[in-house]
């Protein structure tokens, strides 16, 4: 990662600097505090401040000269898109239609295994890129998909609660409302960073939004060299490692929201459903059944945590943006600040009635602990997703890899979320295995075992 230019022996001669290290946008105490449980960023990876201005690409223009030798190219490309219109298809190639999203560079370490169809993640936190069904790709984040805090100090004097993604987002109302503008947007960014080095990315947060709460994210993919049945798997895992700097017990209380979509307008079709789930090993959650346009197979998401002795997971397993919903987003919200947790009874509630047209319907997932004065607390959630069908445009349609494995059933997505809040640590421990030799190999410079690893992003989203 470039950073500028230094002479050597005179200016026509330059050499390419370093990346940031991890000292230099993380307090080397935070880094030390962190330290258990990989809940470090390595030495080499990407890196950036949340509060780094995600800038929308540059696009080019091609000079007379050069449009004249592509035309036969270009008629052909031309030709091509106009067939696929006439029967009722989009081309996946197609220059002379401009998106209506503009891609900006605020891309971070998609989601998933290889074949599975993709959900990228943005280094300030968007679940973006939405590309699970094939042909179809929606850039645009969905900003209902947000991990948020929540921490009380023991007395009750201290309270704090923030979305964990800075708030200057398209979309967002200054005034409040019934929908996610009411929430705490209040995280600046200038104090957390994130670090990729595919397949895992880790966020830290060094101080934000409690000064002496000390919060690293790790986001885990089974992307694994030589085993092609976990590689193939359609789930993700984010370990966040507490540690309370505080004189004061703090009760700490993530959420992962998600909204019934696959990216884009897909959440108001209409038809979606949202059931609770408690499955085994202590880990429980929320089902997402989405009901795709088109025609095209259906998706079941699974949001889950793992409860432990010291960590209690609650669900809230349907809420909407408006007065109209049973229960808003400003609601959900406000029972957090209040309490923490969801009432427990939620796990009783059984499948949710069919979405309406137009309406958007959300689920979220709370895992609370205590972290003692000076403690160290780890909490976990999983994201899975069935989709076992693969259709494409032409009308073939074939089953995807983690089928062999995990059947066909919409609710093999439990199975999966389970899995992987049980098996993470050794996916870890083959990744590992698999990265260290190359960045310790001091004949490579740090920019290639960087670029080396984070650009096989390509082979999960590309």
């Amino acid at each position: 990662m470039p950073r500028g230019k230094s002479s050597s022996g005179g200016s026509l001669f330059y050499r390419r600097k370093h990346s940031w290290r991890r000292d230099e946008l993380v307090s080397r105490s935070t880094l030390h505090l962190l330290d258990f449980d990989d809940g470090t960023p390595p030495e080499h990876a990407w890196r950036r401040k949340l509060s780094s201005h995600a800038n929308r690409l540059k696009e080019f223009n091609v000079t007379f000269r050069e449009a004249f030798k592509m035309m036969k190219l270009g008629l052909r490309l031309w030709s091509y898109v106009r067939e696929e219109a006439s029967q009722g298809r989009k081309a996946p190639i197609d220059p002379f239609t401009r998106e209506s999203t503009k891609p900006s560079a605020s891309q971070g370490v998609p989601l998933g295994g290889m074949g599975t169809g993709s959900i990228s993640r943005g280094f300030r936190g968007e679940f973006k890129h939405w590309q699970i069904t094939p042909g179809l790709c929606d850039m645009s984040p969905v900003m209902e998909n947000q991990f948020s805090i929540f921490i009380t100090r023991e007395g009750g004097t201290k309270k704090y609660s923030s979305v964990l993604a800075p708030g200057q987002h398209d979309g967002l109302k200054k005034s409040s409302d019934d929908g996610i503008s009411s929430w705490d947007w209040k995280l600046r960014g200038d104090r957390s960073t994130y670090h990729a080095l595919f397949p895992r990315a880790w966020t830290v947060y060094d101080g934000e939004p409690d000064p002496e709460l000390k919060l690293s994210c790790r986001q885990i993919s089974p992307f694994i060299p030589h085993n092609y049945e976990e590689s193939s798997l359609p789930v993700s895992v984010f370990v966040y490692t507490l540690v309370n700097t505080g004189k004061e017990r703090a009760k700490v209380s993530l959420v992962m929201t998600w909204a019934n979509s696959i990216g884009g307008l897909s959440h108001q079709s209409g038809g979606h459903v949202n059931e609770p789930f408690i499955g085994e090993n202590g880990i429980s959650g929320v089902l997402l059944h989405h009901k795709t346009a088109n025609n095209n197979p259906p998706v079941t998401f699974a949001v889950a945590a793992l409860e432990n002795q010291n960590v209690d997971v609650t669900v809230l397993p349907i809420f909407g943006l408006s007065g109209e919903s049973s229960v808003t987003a400003k609601e959900m919200w406000g029972t957090m600040v209040q309490g923490g947790c969801f009432d427990r009874d939620n796990f009783n509630a059984g499948p949710s009635m069919p979405s309406s047209v137009g309406d958007t319907v959300c689920a979220a997932v709370s895992a609370s602990t205590w972290v003692e004065p000076h403690g160290r607390c780890t909490v976990v959630f999983s994201l899975a997703w069935s989709s076992p069908e693969v259709k494409f445009k032409k009308g073939s349609t074939y089953h995807r890899r983690y089928t062999k494995f995990y059947g066909t059933s919409p609710r093999s997505a439990i199975n999966l979320a389970q899995d992987a809040l049980m098996k993470y640590k050794h996916w870890e421990e083959e990744i590992d295995k698999w990265q260290t030799p190359i960045l310790r190999d001091e004949r490579f410079p740090e920019w290639y075992k960087i670029t080396l690893f984070n650009e096989l992003y390509f082979l999960v989203a590309g």
